[in-house]
């Protein structure tokens, strides 16, 4: 059975870093495009990237890309949602997601699969 366990969440001052990781299981992410994405209290669900590992293209949303940063590790079938200079508006339920054959062409995308969540709460 297709899993995505997302980790690494949690409170964090706001000016810190974490890094967030998304592991597959039961599949090989090379074949899949993998997003990122948040929903704060009381708002829509936000694109916040899409990387596609067929054509190795990266979409981070404008409004965060020079704080976050995509990688993957296929070796782990994991991918890691890098958070830098975390503000208080960062403060949501983080999720990822696998979209199979999939090409990005901005930082969101349909998901076939999703994990469960991680929550990150920033503290000013």
């Amino acid at each position: 059975e297709v899993a995505l366990a997302e980790s690494g969440g949690g409170l964090v001052q706001a000016g810190g870093s974490l890094r967030l990781s998304c592991a597959a299981s039961a599949l090989t992410i090379e074949d899949y495009a993998i997003g990122w994405f948040r929903q704060a209290p009381g708002k829509e669900r936000e694109g916040v990237s899409c990387i596609s590992t067929m054509d190795g293209k990266t979409y981070v949303a404008e409004s965060v890309k020079d704080r976050f940063t995509v990688s993957i590790d296929n070796s782990k079938n994991t991918v890691y949602l890098q958070i830098n200079n975390v503000k208080p508006e960062d403060t949501a339920v983080y999720y990822c997601a696998l979209a199979y054959n999939y090409y990005c062409s901005r930082p969101a995308m349909r998901g076939d699969f999703w994990g469960q969540g991680t929550q990150v709460t920033v503290s000013s």
